[in-house]
C-alpha cells in the first residue's frame, strides 16, 4: 500500500492507504504504486484516480478534478499539493455542465488575450469537473 495525501488551499481532501494512483503531470499520466521510486514532479490539471484495494476493478476507482500543483513520491508516500481538488461525489453534474457553458461563452466572447486566456482556464476546469461528475455516473453505489 501507498499513502495518499491530496492537500488543497482549504485543507485536507484525502488522507488514507491506497493501492494506486493515477495523476496528470506535464510529462503525461503517471501511475503510482507500492514501491515507486522517488519522484518530484509537476502536477497538471485534470483527474486524480485511486485504486483502493488491489482487486478493486477500474470502475470502482475514485476520481478526483484537480487544478495543477506538485506531486511528490517517497517511501511508498505520496503527497500531491493543488489549489484546488473535488472529488466526484461532490460535483453535481447539471451545475458542473452550465459552469461549462458560461466558460464557452465567456471564452467566445473574449476581447484579448488575457481574457481569452482566463476563459480558457475556466474552460478546462469546467470540462474536468464534467468529466468526473460523468466517470462518477458509472461508479457502483458502496
Amino acid at each position: 500500500m501507498i499513502h495518499l495525501q491530496l492537500i488543497t488551499l482549504s485543507g485536507t481532501k484525502f488522507d488514507d492507504d491506497v493501492y494506486e494512483v493515477l495523476v496528470p503531470t506535464m510529462d503525461g499520466q503517471i501511475g503510482v504504486l507500492p514501491g515507486h521510486m522517488p519522484l518530484i514532479s509537476v502536477a497538471k490539471g485534470g483527474v486524480i484516480s485511486v485504486r483502493r484495494n488491489e482487486r478493486d476493478l477500474d470502475i470502482a476507482m475514485e476520481h478526483f478534478a484537480v487544478s495543477g500543483g506538485v506531486v511528490e513520491v517517497l517511501d511508498d508516500n505520496l503527497r500531491i499539493l493543488v489549489d484546488e481538488a473535488d472529488h466526484a461525489e461532490d460535483i453535481n453534474e447539471t451545475e458542473a455542465q452550465a459552469a461549462h457553458e458560461r466558460a464557452l461563452k465567456l471564452k467566445a466572447e473574449a476581447k484579448d488575450e488575457v481574457s481569452l486566456e482566463h476563459a480558457q482556464e475556466l474552460v478546462d476546469r469546467t470540462a474536468t469537473r464534467l468529466q468526473v461528475a460523468s466517470l462518477k455516473r458509472r461508479r457502483p453505489r458502496q
